[in-house]
């Protein structure tokens, strides 16, 4: 078992420089507490920033840095300048990234630089990891400053077992299309093995701009991504329940509990906690508690808004502008209902530290959550584990990944100042038994689902994915079986080679003229041919023009059409069979129907076939389509000897008399072959597979269930076995 390495933007120790030397100060937050079992474990480092500008610190302050982060703490620093700090955090990450993700267009910032700078970071995390990483080691990444990093590390580390988690929301569709690196983020996050989400909504907006943007199709959350099974799944983020739970049978908390009680006797109290941003719908809910005195006048001088806004970002003008406009809509409210002996917002703009907040978590009546978007939000769950059994009502957003797990509390929309007035109502007046009832319910969830459980359960699926990986790869013994099947090559004195091009010889292309082999295919299929032992046969689902094109000058044998047209070498080429084409009349109509239905697709006529072709289309629109078409060529079709045939993006139909196999067998009879090797990826070369003897050598290009012996990754791992049969010789 390796080690396992956790990677994320800032280290769980965050460092300053004082006149008196460094000080090095352990992060409470719900990451650093939750992988903390995962981190303590022997040989794990946490590599990420530590928190200070390497432009603050000279040579020799770098290397004590280094040494005392990783002999204490087991931690390696990434040092990140000042500019680097500014384009790449500041800029990318929270100009770009964090509004963007969280539905906010209109304050993104689509900065080229930036983007340049965001690259380059990601580059220089990759650069401290693969300096530490070993094959048995297991990777997990967090969070949206490093989405380019899990193919960074999958192109140099293929078999390294790799999560990754995003604790922000992932936007719909329609907002992420926006991003002009939407293909380079995407691939980026793919190259984990299991990327993790707080709700299932994320996991539903990730799948389809997967699908709508790199056209990779999912099945039940997993995709297939170069051949290589990539998963996602939800993981909502849990609090460290024992401390919140339990905090209440603490001396210092009950001594400002008590003093807080003190403080507000004779009031209710609604609490409101968060941290200075736009996301989290902080003026809209002063509104609503605006509104909400004016509704129900009954209540002023009975009710206190108790306010904290932790600063963020104090030097950037729009949360400046922000925490103006809080302090105005506070001002307003407190001059409107105010009176001598009674303020109705209480605001704090600074940050409570545990006693206090958990005081004020023990005293509150009611806690009102309602960010316009956020991924979690822990204070919900903070807050009904220090309640425990003691009532205590919460209000959060609908939009608030919390609300997914919390569904027996009030759950409002954000953007509703009217509803979230009339709800602040229905929770002060709900019965105290009601309250302890569904809290009850949430308490026992969070519970079981705490921070630590988070953190296995999504290490141990990891696990289960790896496992699984390396009981496919021993299943699969081509590796074991290489040297043998090379040497049989050797020793053969006639040799047949049966090669599909799309998907095998050649990554998929829509049109012909995108699909042109290229030098080093050339190269392979000549110097393969010029060996006199050697037969190679291309067989192909492609148009005979498009393969005699691409291949009549090498001597080598080609089929086309899925079998109907054959051209042995130095001859001309001819059919395998005499038949009519004349069903084209009754399918085309029903095909071109499809076409104008669904923008994007097209048909391809061959001599004797009609193709289906929709790679370009809408993947949506796509689940929609295949079965309506399918079910009405199949009616179509019963009864007159037509095959229809699924394949990569198109549907094929043709005369059931051609198939690859057929072509196969008629190759493989014609000569005593001591060596043969079929290579394939789709389903019409299972055809293939299934006619050809157990001494034959059958791969198939993919994990799919197939007939064949064997299976290999892509492309490159087919051109790689080739590549080998020549030097062998």
């Amino acid at each position: 078992m390796g080690k396992y390495i956790i990677i994320s933007n800032r280290l769980p120790v965050t460092i300053q420089k004082t006149e008196n030397g460094m000080i090095y100060k352990k992060s409470i937050g719900g990451l650093a507490t939750g992988v903390s079992t995962i981190h303590e474990m022997n040989e794990s480092l946490w590599i990420g920033w530590p928190g200070i500008s390497s432009d603050t610190l000279n040579k020799k302050e770098i290397k004590e840095i280094h040494s005392q982060l990783k002999k204490k703490y087991q931690c390696i620093p990434v040092y990140l300048d000042d500019k680097e700090l500014e384009q790449f955090y500041h800029g990318f990450c929270n100009e770009t990234i964090w509004p963007l993700f969280h539905y906010f267009p209109n304050r993104t910032k689509y900065d080229h630089a930036q983007w340049e700078t965001y690259k380059q970071v990601n580059e220089k995390y990759y650069n401290e990891v693969k300096s530490i990483l070993q094959r048995s080691d297991t990777v997990w990444i967090h969070d949206y400053q490093l989405l380019l990093l899990p193919l960074l590390i999958r192109k140099e580390f293929p078999n390294i077992s790799t999560g990754f988690f995003l604790h922000i929301p992932f936007p719909s569709f329609e907002i992420f299309r926006l991003l002009p690196w939407r293909e380079k983020i995407l691939n980026g996050i793919l190259g984990a093995d299991l990327i993790g989400f707080h709700t299932y909504d994320y996991v539903r907006h990730f799948l389809s701009s997967v699908r709508r943007i790199l056209r990779i199709d999912y099945n039940l959350g997993s995709l297939n991504v170069n051949n290589r099974k990539v998963y996602t799944d939800v993981f909502p983020m849990g609090i460290d329940f024992d401390k919140y739970s339990k905090a209440h049978l603490n001396i210092d908390i009950k001594k400002e509990t008590k003093n807080t009680f003190t403080q507000t006797h004779g009031v209710r109290i609604i609490l409101s906690v968060d941290r200075l941003d736009y996301t989290k719908g902080i003026p809209e809910r002063i509104r609503a508690f605006n509104r909400f005195l004016e509704k129900y006048s009954e209540y002023k001088g009975k009710v206190n808004l108790i306010l904290i806004v932790a600063p963020s970002r104090t030097k950037v003008d729009m949360y400046q502008n922000l925490l103006l406009e809080i302090e105005e809509l506070v001002s307003k409210t407190n001059g409107k209902y105010g009176t001598i002996g009674w303020i109705p917002i209480w605001f704090f703009n600074r940050a409570f530290d545990f006693n206090k907040l958990t005081a004020l978590y023990l005293t509150s009546d009611v806690l009102l959550v309602t960010p316009l978007r956020d991924g979690m939000n822990l204070v919900a769950k903070e807050y009904i584990a220090a309640k425990n059994d003691n009532g205590g009502s919460v209000i959060v957003s609908e939009t608030a990944g919390a609300a997914s797990e919390l569904g027996e509390a009030f759950v409002v929309n954000a953007n509703n100042i009217e509803e979230i007035a009339d709800t602040i109502h229905k929770a002060l007046k709900e019965p105290l038994a009601d309250q302890k009832k569904k809290n009850l319910f949430m308490l026992q969830r969070l519970k079981r689902y705490n921070v630590r459980f988070w953190a296995n359960d999504f290490i141990e699926r990891l696990h289960d994915i790896s496992s699984a990986r390396k009981k496919e790869n021993q299943n699969n013994k081509l590796k074991d079986d290489l040297d043998k099947l090379l040497a049989e090559y050797k020793m053969a004195e006639r040799r047949l080679l049966l090669l599909d091009y799309d998907g095998t010889l050649k990554d998929f292309y829509l049109r012909p003229e995108q699909a042109v082999p290229d030098r080093e295919l050339i190269s392979l299929i000549k110097n393969l041919a010029e060996d006199k032992k050697n037969k190679v046969v291309i067989i192909s689902g492609r148009a005979r023009k498009n393969i005699n094109n691409w291949f009549r000058k090498i001597p080598i044998c080609l089929v086309a059409d899925h079998g109907l047209w054959v051209l042995d070498t130095n001859q001309e080429w001819r059919m395998m069979d005499h038949i009519t084409n004349e069903w084209m009349e009754t399918i085309r109509p029903i095909l071109e129907i499809y076409v104008d239905r669904t923008p994007g697709s097209f048909i391809e006529e061959k001599k004797h076939s009609l193709a289906w072709h929709y790679r370009k289309c809408e993947p949506d629109l796509i689940e929609l389509r295949i079965p309506e078409l399918k079910a009405a060529l199949m009616s179509m079709t019963e009864n007159m000897n037509l095959n229809v045939l699924e394949g990569h993006k198109v549907i094929e139909v043709k005369n059931n008399t051609i198939n690859k196999g057929r072509s196969a067998s008629y190759y493989y009879n014609k000569e005593n072959y001591q060596f043969v090797i079929a290579i394939g990826d789709d389903t019409t070369d299972e055809d293939m597979f299934q006619v050809l003897p157990d001494t034959t050598y059958t791969i198939k290009v993919g994990h799919q269930t197939t007939a064949a012996k064997y299976n290999v990754t892509n492309v490159a791992a087919v051109r790689k076995i080739l590549f080998s049969l020549i030097e062998s010789d």
